[in-house]
């Protein structure tokens, strides 16, 4: 979402366009590569404010200090929006101020566990000289939505205004939501399809696993991932499971004719946003949009609306896996392990749909709305969420072990499952353990989270 505008480019001359745009993301598997992204929340040390855009303590001061280890700046006007390191990687902001990693392509996940602990670093080293921290958590614990500064990125203000007329928690979204997601490449359409098929019926099971979001306005809110609850109440028209996903036909021309009735957000022209909000991305492409009359699209337009669509996976030249809470580095680590581990190995991939594809459109639908609440007690098809979590985690083991892409130690990458088969052996959930430290050892106040989950 927090991605930069992109330069207008090659015209669009019909539909087959759009759809030969997502082929071109097919790789023979070894091309294959992993890239992890993640957020978290920063706060100034002394009272555990929440970091506006500018002042001595603000994201801006972040951002220079970062670009001083050798970034380099991204700005929009006058003021800069991400970080590029050269090499694949970037650092941007998410609405609320949220600092993101967007990694590097990497090819196994000892690579990943190198870059998230060198970018951490990094962050630490800026950070301590501004007597600020970040947290790995899923949703702000402590501050209030209308506490959280906005940051000054032009797609942001359309989406401020839209938000609410097509959702009651699509601003708590944007400004108080952390994730930590991969994204993953397939060889053709047809695994493209049963990649796509597999990770959304399986979402909701890294939701569980993942959930740390116990908390909202500085209070336990009844919900082990309050991100999670976020997204079932957030703009209908571009979030949710795609049930269309597991009817015949499915394929890259089925996804583009979705995006295609997704309502717009946005046209950027000449480092503007101009504001489309709700109008039609098939009205634009027979120059008939309301916010640029006779104007036709251009493939750069087409990649903006790719990022302005919000599903439980989400389709690009790759597939993005979006289920999960943001945490602590280890599990920023265990998301790309669990994802490569089911995916990227063909038997496991087989297991893992013969899991799920008994399950209905409803069984999903119904999942999904359970697990903010549930988690690993959530039940679909007669089984707990915590067995199929097991079976689930056993698979992506395995895929793991038979890949062999081992360390400097000898070990391969299934190290990296370890939090999470901890998460099912104990039945406990990160969330679980906040909880149990707010009515212990914190005294009922969430203040000491911002010391117990920083990086």
């Amino acid at each position: 979402m927090s991605a930069p505008a992109k330069p207008s480019g090659q015209p669009i001359t019909g539909k087959r366009q759009l759809v030969e745009s997502l082929e071109a993301g097919c790789k023979p598997q070894d091309a294959w590569r992993i890239g992890t992204e993640h957020e978290k929340f920063g706060y100034t040390t002394d009272d555990l404010r929440p970091l506006p855009y500018d002042g001595p303590r603000g994201i801006q001061a972040m951002l220079d200090g970062l670009a001083g280890l050798g970034w380099q700046p991204v700005r929009e006007g006058d003021n800069v929006i991400a970080l590029l390191d050269g090499q694949g990687a970037s650092v941007s902001l998410e609405p609320g101020g949220q600092l993101e990693l967007s990694g590097g392509l990497k090819e196994d996940i000892h690579q990943t566990a190198q870059e998230i602990t060198h970018h951490l670093s990094q962050v630490r080293q800026v950070a301590d000289k501004l007597g600020v921290a970040f947290l790995g958590a899923g949703f702000q614990p402590k501050w209030r939505r209308d506490d959280i500064p906005w940051m000054p990125k032009g797609r942001y203000a359309v989406m401020r205004r839209y938000m609410p007329l097509v959702g009651g928690k699509g601003l708590d979204m944007m400004l108080r939501t952390c994730t930590v997601q991969v994204n993953l490449d397939f060889a053709s359409e047809a695994d493209m399809v049963k990649k796509l098929r597999v990770s959304l019926a399986l979402q909701p099971i890294a939701t569980a696993l993942f959930a740390s979001s116990p908390f909202i306005d500085g209070k336990p809110s009844g919900l082990k991932s309050a991100r999670a609850d976020v997204w079932t109440d957030t703009d209908p028209h571009r979030t949710g499971p795609l049930p269309f996903a597991f009817e015949d036909g499915m394929g890259f021309e089925r996804y583009v004719d979705w995006m295609l009735d997704v309502p717009m957000y946005f046209v950027y022209r000449d480092g503007n946003y101009i504001d489309a909000a709700g109008q039609s991305f098939r009205d634009f492409l027979a120059g008939r949009l309301p916010a640029l009359p006779g104007e036709l699209p251009t493939m750069g337009d087409w990649a903006d609306h790719l990022t302005t669509a919000f599903p439980d996976v989400r389709l690009k030249q790759f597939l993005e896996m979006r289920g999960a809470d943001g945490g602590p580095w280890r599990r920023l680590c265990a998301l790309p392990a669990l994802w490569t581990g089911l995916l990227y190995d063909s038997q496991a991939l087989d297991q893992a749909w013969d899991l799920v594809k008994g399950w209905s459109a409803e069984d999903r639908d119904s999942l999904r709305r359970a697990v903010p609440a549930q988690a690993l007690d959530a039940r679909i098809g007669g089984h707990g969420v915590r067995e199929i979590a097991a079976e689930v985690l056993a698979l992506a083991s395995a895929g793991l072990k038979r890949r062999a892409r081992l360390n400097d130690s000898g070990r391969d990458e299934s190290i990296y499952l370890e939090p999470l088969e901890t998460t099912v052996r104990t039945g406990r959930t990160p969330a679980d353990d906040m909880l149990d430290a707010f009515a212990s050892r914190w005294g009922g106040s969430v203040d000491p989270i911002f010391r117990d989950y920083a990086y």
